[in-house]
């Protein structure tokens, strides 16, 4: 399956509340793996230790299509924290986003639905302040050409998004360039009709 662009966090980000004498500190990161988003809550364990929790949610790819999720209420009652942090973000259209949302417990408990409305509505804050760009998912994609459909196939390439175009000259020239997965389709369709001859594909996600 061919997957569209989406909007990825263009910067860090962080946004503080007081709600009834606790401090909560919503941090928001761009991650590209699972990996890198653990790593970042464990360094946020690490560096705050003091903290009552730091409770947590990510999403890894995108955010229509991907299994890459995870959330803890790190101590916190039951669902009262990851998971409506994540709710959040699965609602938010952004992918590769890890959010941690720290508390210094300042003496009041606020009750199950107290701490939902907070750390929910810490990475509503947050999200609301986020700047996003756009991440483009690439195919590549392989093909042959004759040396006299060259010039023709590089101003055919120049109307689409396209990185790594490489070209091996052998009897004739293979062509590989990575293409963003939304207009694969219809480069395909477009290089048949000026090549006026079908095409063999070498391609890869």
């Amino acid at each position: 399956m061919l997957l569209p662009s989406y909007n990825i966090p263009a910067q860090d980000l962080d946004v503080e509340e007081m709600i009834k004498n606790s401090q909560f500190i919503t941090r928001v990161r761009n991650v590209s793996s699972a990996e890198l988003a653990k790593t970042f809550i464990k360094q946020m364990n690490q560096t705050y230790p003091n903290a009552s929790h730091h409770c947590w949610a990510y999403i890894v790819g995108n955010p229509d299509s991907t299994t890459l999720v995870g959330c803890s209420d790190d101590g916190e009652p039951s669902g009262t924290a990851g998971k409506p942090m994540l709710h959040v973000l699965q609602h938010s259209g952004i992918g590769d986003i890890v959010v941690v949302c720290t508390r210094f417990f300042g003496g009041t408990k606020l009750g199950t639905g107290g701490l939902a409305r907070a750390y929910g509505g810490g990475v509503k804050l947050a999200l609301e302040q986020l700047s996003l760009k756009q991440k483009v998912e690439y195919q590549s994609l392989g093909f042959e050409i004759e040396y006299t459909q060259l010039k023709d196939c590089e101003h055919l390439l120049k109307n689409y998004q396209t990185k790594d175009l490489k070209l091996d000259y052998q009897t004739h020239i293979q062509v590989t360039v990575n293409i963003a997965c939304e207009q694969v389709k219809h480069f395909k369709s477009a290089l048949i009709n000026q090549l006026k001859r079908q095409i063999e594909w070498n391609t890869t996600n």
